[in-house]
C-alpha cells in the first residue's frame, strides 16, 4: 500500500479555498479546534459517508486531516480503496496550530473536550497506575500494566491505536445523528 499524498501546512493553507477539509478525528476533537472550513466526518463513520465524498470529490480535491496524520492517512488508504483520491495534512492540525495557523472552534460547550491523545495517555497511565497499585495485594494485577504497556509498543510499531479505537466509541467522542446528516448535505451541496 502506498502512503498517500501529503500537504505541508502551508501547502494546505495556500490553497485551502480549493480543497474540500475532511476532519476524520472525533466531535469532541473536531469542536475543540479545526481547519477552517473543514467538515467533520470521524473516522469510524468513513464507510457511511462514502457516496457524499465520493460527490464531493467530482468537485474539488479532498484533504483529509486528524490531529497528527496517522487517522487521516488510514482514511485516505479507505478512500483510495473506494476509487477517491485524497491527500493528507503533514502533521495534522497539531503541526497547523504550531505553524501558527488559526484553527476555528465553532461549538464552545464542546470547546473544552480533549485530544484523542490526551484521552488515551490518560487512560493508559490510569490502568497502569490501577495495576500497579492492585499488583501489591495480588500480583496478578500487573498483568495490566504489561498489557497496556505492550500495546502501547504495538501501537508505536503498526501506527494505529486499539484504545483509541475504543474511547472514540465513548458518547463523547460520538457525532450526534444529526451533526452527522448536516454535515454530509454540506458535502452534497459542495
Amino acid at each position: 500500500m502506498t502512503a498517500p499524498r501529503t500537504l505541508d501546512t502551508e501547502q494546505a493553507r495556500t490553497h485551502l479555498h480549493e480543497l474540500i477539509v475532511l476532519d476524520v478525528r472525533t466531535p469532541g476533537e473536531y469542536a475543540s479546534g479545526h481547519l477552517p472550513g473543514a467538515h467533520n466526518i470521524p473516522l469510524d463513520h468513513l464507510d457511511r459517508a462514502l457516496p457524499d465524498i465520493h460527490h464531493a470529490s467530482r468537485r474539488g480535491d479532498i484533504l483529509v486531516v486528524c490531529a497528527s496524520g496517522a487517522r487521516s492517512e488510514n482514511a485516505c488508504h479507505t478512500l483510495a480503496a473506494h476509487g477517491i483520491t485524497t491527500a493528507t495534512l503533514t502533521g495534522g492540525t497539531t503541526a497547523w496550530a504550531a505553524d501558527g495557523h488559526t484553527l476555528h472552534h465553532p461549538d464552545s460547550a464542546r470547546r473544552t473536550a480533549w485530544n484523542m491523545e490526551r484521552q488515551v495517555r490518560l487512560t493508559a497511565g490510569a490502568v497502569v497506575l490501577t495495576g500497579l497499585a492492585l499488583g501489591r495485594l495480588r500480583p496478578a494485577f500487573r498483568l495490566a500494566s504489561a498489557g497496556i504497556a505492550g500495546g502501547l509498543v504495538y501501537a508505536a510499531l503498526t501506527n494505529t491505536c486499539g484504545m483509541a479505537s475504543l474511547l472514540a466509541k465513548l458518547p463523547h467522542n460520538r457525532p450526534r445523528q444529526g451533526d452527522l446528516e448536516a454535515t454530509l448535505a454540506a458535502l452534497r451541496n459542495h
